[in-house]
């Protein structure tokens, strides 16, 4: 049997200036999920370049992706994520764990992180001794900790409900004020509506 090909991006041409804050918006299928992790390093294109700090990553071989994927890229996602047996302070240390980076310095980074997002009282809590919102807050300190160049976003409120959605949003907006580049990924019109430009996807294509 013949596999069936899908393309699920059609000559997509699309430029994200450092500080931007930019929504991706779609209805399922039409390739804002793919775009994401395109950006995000975890896909490779068939077609085309994707280049990150004037740096071509569409030919580059898994390991030296999962690098820039560790330094470049902080991710967040709808349900977290976090190691349920694991401290929060721990949770946002894993990618400082990952690349090498010596216990004191990573305590350190990973409590000033929790801090950006109002968490520094609840450093030694366990995920299910957290609400989703505050979760949701640690995953974000995650994806600060390293520094990256880029936050990617897929749905962060989806599992919220509108309060907590509206304090994430507005820590969103609060980190982008100060310099930080963020592509949120998301169905809502009202969650896309915080971001300074709109980008709709509709069967693969940028639509506007």
């Amino acid at each position: 049997m013949n596999g069936v090909i899908v393309t699920a991006l059609k000559e997509v041409s699309l430029e994200i200036e450092k500080g931007e804050f930019v929504s991706i918006m779609g209805p399922s299928g039409s390739g804002k999920s793919t775009l994401m992790h395109i950006i995000g390093c975890l896909d490779t294109p068939t077609f085309g370049k994707v280049i990150i700090n004037n740096l071509d990553i569409s030919k580059l071989k898994e390991t030296d992706l999962a690098k820039i994927r560790n330094k470049e890229v902080g991710f967040i996602f709808q349900s977290y994520n976090l190691l349920p047996r694991t401290a929060a302070l721990i949770n946002v240390e894993l990618p400082l764990i990952y690349s090498g980076i010596p216990n004191k310095i990573r305590h350190k980074m990973a409590y000033e992180a929790l801090v950006k997002v109002g968490l520094e009282d609840r450093i030694n809590h366990l995920p299910s001794q957290l609400s989703g919102g505050q979760q949701q807050r640690v995953a974000i300190a995650r994806a600060l900790v390293t520094s990256p160049s880029i936050i990617l976003a897929d749905e962060p409120t989806g599992n919220l409900d509108s309060k907590s959605g509206r304090e994430i949003m507005e820590i969103f907006k609060k980190l982008n004020n100060s310099g930080h580049t963020i592509v949120l990924v998301t169905h809502d019109q009202e969650v896309a509506n915080w971001a300074k430009r709109i980008i709709k996807l509709k069967d693969g294509v940028i639509s506007c």
